[in-house]
């Protein structure tokens, strides 16, 4: 009878597998964790006698997205919809102006400041309001989006609500990059430690997608002039009111709130690469060792000849199916995403590439890293 050799398995295999397993099991018990607890907007009337209301656009060229997302926010019944047309050259302030807007014309940048920062400050200084909800251009608001936005802001008590919104993707090339904006905040952040009081200066999040402030809180941290000088000025924001001691909380927007953030691949890249950089901590190293350890976690495995490597080439296709089921994203074309899983890590690297530069550009200007 002859005897099977079995041959050891070697030191590096096992602690890469040790090391990639840990990692995975991390982010799975985080998703758990999130798909319990994280909240979601639900559609709700605005209520009467509530605080005034000023919903704020910057818009930069939004000449395409505004006829599709305007009309939603319009019908909201805000007290007041701003529009801050950033010196475009594609009549965006004439088609928010036709569509019913109020619209002010955007004053030349300071020397200091990056464009998101000094659109939203102006429109800080002409809002009215005493909820101050900032929304780009490309999200969309659907009906009861406004009344379920402050019944979440009132319960969660937030002096800083943000809004994850939905994905909307429409061509092949969108869903290579752009829900990895969910993956980001579902897989790493617990909702219970973002709750937590004071906040931790790591676990602190905002999407500037739609930011909503009570009017006091952002008045004390000092307006948009605090990041003016930001390229991920929403994040940063959060963090300088949470060292104040002010609430911050974020919420999914689900079937209230959607945003189609990028049209093609390239732009994904584009988008990403500008803000990479900062969303690491503003740290090359960092950003790269992220880098090796998502090929490590998602690539390898299906690479590497491996023992026991079906668990790990599970987690691979499953993680964004999970991301996309608690997000609300669940038609058949989103949960197929899953299966980019494996490449993904790859497709991510033109951004990181982008990302090292030491200048960013974007719509048309240029950012110093």
């Amino acid at each position: 009878m002859t005897r099977r050799v079995t041959t050891p398995e070697p030191g590096w295999a096992r602690a890469y597998r040790t090391v990639t397993a840990v990692w995975l099991l991390g982010k799975a018990l985080t998703l758990a964790v999130n798909a319990v607890t994280f909240p979601r907007l639900r559609p709700a009337p605005v209520p009467p006698g509530g605080p005034r209301v000023s919903i704020l656009i910057p818009a930069r060229n939004e000449a395409a997205n505004l006829p599709v997302t305007l009309p939603g926010v319009l019908a909201q019944g805000a007290h007041e919809v701003l529009v801050l047309d950033d010196r475009s050259d594609d009549g965006t302030g004439d088609i928010a102006r036709s569509l019913g807007a109020r619209v002010i014309p955007g004053a030349a940048r300071p020397d200091g400041w990056h464009g998101k920062p000094w659109a939203c400050q102006q429109l800080l200084r002409a809002a009215s309001g005493d909820i101050l909800i900032f929304t780009d251009a490309d999200v969309t608001w659907h009906p009861g989006a406004l009344g379920g936005l402050l019944r979440e802001l009132h319960a969660s008590g937030a002096d800083l609500l943000s809004v994850q919104p939905r994905q909307s993707n429409v061509t092949p090339g969108e869903r290579l990059l752009t829900p990895l904006v969910d993956a980001a905040v579902l897989s790493y952040f617990p909702f219970p430690l973002l709750r937590m009081t004071p906040p931790h200066p790591l676990a602190t999040i905002a999407n500037g997608q739609v930011m909503a402030y009570r009017r006091a809180a952002l008045t004390r941290v000092g307006g948009y002039a605090a990041v003016r000088d930001q390229v991920l000025e929403d994040t940063v924001m959060a963090r300088k009111l949470g060292q104040l001691g002010l609430r911050v909380s974020t919420v999914m927007g689900q079937r209230c709130i959607g945003v189609r953030m990028y049209r093609s691949y390239p732009d994904s890249v584009a988008g990403f690469g500008k803000n990479a950089l900062p969303i690491h901590l503003n740290s090359r190293a960092f950003m790269l060792a992220s880098v090796a350890l998502h090929v490590a976690g998602h690539t390898l495995p299906w690479l590497l000849p491996l023992p026991n490597r079906n668990a790990l080439r599970a987690a691979s296709l499953l993680e964004r199916l999970a991301v996309n089921l608690i997000a609300g994203r669940r038609t058949p074309a989103d949960l197929a995403e899953g299966l980019l899983g494996p490449v993904t890590p790859l497709l991510a690297l033109p951004v990181m590439v982008r990302a090292l530069r030491r200048r960013v550009s974007w719509k048309g200007r240029e950012y110093r890293q």
